[in-house]
């Protein structure tokens, strides 16, 4: 089983990749599946690849949801 976690994109950055931020945790992420997606948008993220441009409402349930389960959540935030 995988799990994609939604995040907004911040910052696009050169060679399709993007800066995006869940909960105050930023990371840099693949946009070759998603080149559609822009500054603003909600991707689901999995394996430092985003997979899927995501509403903004389907964004927060998806993270309410994870947030009900701390044991997701690492060292420094969500995995």
């Amino acid at each position: 089983m995988c799990l994609a976690i939604p995040m907004k994109i911040n910052a696009l950055n050169d060679d399709r990749m993007a800066t995006v931020d869940v909960l105050g945790v930023t990371r840099e992420v693949s946009l070759d599946l998603t080149p559609q997606a822009q500054v603003g948008d909600y991707v689901l993220v999995h394996a430092g690849f985003a997979i899927e441009v995501v509403d903004e409402q389907y964004a927060q349930e998806t993270l309410d949801l994870i947030k009900q389960f701390p044991e997701l959540a690492g060292e420094d935030g969500l995995m």
